[in-house]
């Protein structure tokens, strides 16, 4: 039967000819370029995932965590991992590192600035100094109302310290002060007056700058003659 008249047939009778044309079953459908059915190529993520996480177990070391990879990696047992001959070098800039910072401690920091606090028996004197030694503000007890004989004592030094707090905060050498030294000078009644101002309410954003405290009082082997002891009745 030639091919036109089997179209003209197939037109004809639609019903007759549907049945006779052979059925292709779907489960024998393979996928292009592949030998593996459909069902097996949606099974390939997770078995390369399962061979993945379980790689490591037959490794030899025999470990069956799926993190055995990075561990050794982080615990240098790969072959590239830093030879002695790195870590000795390493450790020796180290201790070079450490002598030159014993040298100069200030080497990778600021240098501080400094607050004089000098203490004698007649007067209290504060002083703020630059890095370099240059005053930026020296204030006594004379300059807040108090004179001769008041300026000694332990009011006039905590309204004194109180005083020179409010000073740097309102001044602005808070944004300049990146570390503060307090160098002491004397034992007279100040010193116990500003120690209570830097540790009270007034001190409270000078007190977290403070990084060292120093005694700088004077002290006399031998010398001249002291003066006599003075002796009332």
């Amino acid at each position: 039967m030639s091919s036109f008249s089997m179209s003209k047939l197939t037109k004809a009778l639609p019903s007759i000819c549907r049945q006779s044309q052979p059925r292709i079953s779907s489960l024998s459908i393979t996928r292009p370029f592949s030998h593996q059915s459909t069902r097996s190529a949606r099974n390939d993520g997770s078995d390369i995932e399962k061979q993945m996480l379980n790689r490591d177990s037959d490794s030899p070391s025999g470990s069956s965590s799926p993190l055995s990879a990075i561990t050794q990696m982080m615990q240098g047992k790969r072959s590239g991992a830093p030879s002695s001959r790195g870590s000795s070098d390493y450790s020796r800039m180290a201790e070079s590192l450490e002598a030159d910072m014993i040298k100069n401690p200030y080497a990778d920091r600021a240098p501080p600035h400094h607050l004089h606090v000098y203490c004698h028996k007649h007067n209290t004197i504060l002083t703020l100094t630059r890095p370099n030694g240059s005053p930026l503000m020296s204030i006594g007890c004379g300059q807040i109302g108090f004179r001769k004989a008041g300026r000694s004592g332990f009011d006039p030094a905590y309204q004194l310290s109180a005083h020179v707090m409010n000073q740097i905060q309102e001044k602005g050498f808070l944004m300049e002060i990146e570390r503060l030294e307090v160098v002491y000078r004397g034992f007279g009644k100040g010193r116990d007056a500003f120690t209570k101002v830097l540790l009270g309410h007034e001190g409270r954003h000078i007190r977290g700058l403070v990084a060292r405290v120093t005694d700088s009082t004077r002290l006399k082997f031998g010398g001249t003659r002291s003066r006599h002891v003075r002796r009332l009745g």
